[in-house]
């Protein structure tokens, strides 16, 4: 059974971690607010590619790009996950991964169990869980990201999209699939895999606006060459949101996962309070019994 000092010494062990994981609850709040700023200030930039897009795919204009083109066989694949560097975000990553594994099982379903297949981990904790399962699989391949991490953004996502982008005009990857978190709340993120190379033209298709009014548009220099100056565009946009919504995803989880630790470490402050509190008032009353009883005696 416990002393009463043990008792006390966990009580302030206890409170003093309620203390701190109160205050990365409020960190990870302050960096998710940040992240969905981020991602707020990027979605009018693809909006606005998009509408040009569609205005294009809407018009009589005759367009189209390698980018779009499906290849009629898959040979060799990449996926892109993204997950995070740091931990404390509860069972976030272990349900990327889990989706990966869905992914995978998808593609060989498609593209047939000899397609080899590149994965692309974001942030060391995918990559270490990534690197587990291409050690036992000859057709996986661990793909090299360079110097991005999860709370990359500006250059080195455009560059990293732009890897991908070359590779697959070069014929060295037939199809890219991008998977992530995508962030719709702080309570709620529900993980995407989404085709990023070829682009689907269900993506690039107008808006139902454009199709109803079905005005007339005159293009500068031409559409061709719009059309293959946006979808470069569009791409990089595409891979920008995904770091953004991975981003705020991974703090909302934090968020989640230290407000249940903060919770946790209440209930057993509150059950070790109470405990201390019997064994207090039980030594109490038996001082009062030892002293009650030698005045009998006496």
């Amino acid at each position: 059974m416990a002393t009463l000092r043990e008792l006390k010494g966990r009580i302030g062990s206890v409170a003093s971690s309620e203390k701190i994981t109160g205050a990365m609850k409020m960190i990870s709040s302050a960096k998710m607010h940040k992240a969905e700023g981020v991602l707020r200030r990027l979605q009018p930039f693809r909006q606005c590619v998009q509408t040009v897009i569609g205005n294009l795919l809407s018009s009589d204009a005759a367009v189209s790009s390698p980018l779009t083109a499906v290849r009629p066989a898959i040979r060799h694949a990449a996926i892109v996950v993204l997950g995070s560097d740091d931990g404390l975000c509860g069972a976030y990553n272990v349900n990327i991964f889990k989706g990966l594994l869905g992914t995978i099982e998808e593609l060989r379903k498609d593209a047939g169990e000899d397609v080899m297949i590149e994965i692309v981990p974001v942030g060391k904790k995918m990559r270490r869980a990534v690197e587990k399962i291409i050690s036992s699989d000859p057709h996986l391949s661990l793909g090299e990201c360079g110097d991005i991490d999860s709370k990359s953004d500006g250059e080195a996502v455009k560059t990293f999209a732009r890897n991908f982008e070359e590779r697959f005009l070069s014929g060295a990857l037939d199809k890219v699939i991008l998977q992530y978190m995508h962030f719709f709340s702080a309570g709620k993120q529900r993980l995407v895999s989404d085709a990023y190379l070829p682009i689907a033209q269900e993506a690039l298709a107008g808006t139902e606006t454009q199709k109803k009014d079905g005005r007339p548009y005159l293009f500068e220099p031409d559409a061709a060459t719009i059309f293959a100056t946006v979808l470069p565009m569009y791409l990089l946009s595409v891979m920008q949101e995904a770091f953004a919504e991975n981003r705020a995803s991974e703090q909302a989880a934090r968020v989640m996962a230290m407000q249940s630790a903060n919770d946790n470490a209440q209930k057993l402050l509150e059950q070790l309070q109470l405990e201390y509190n019997k064994l207090r008032q039980q030594g109490i009353t038996t001082e009062l019994l030892d002293i009650v009883g030698g005045q009998v005696r006496d």
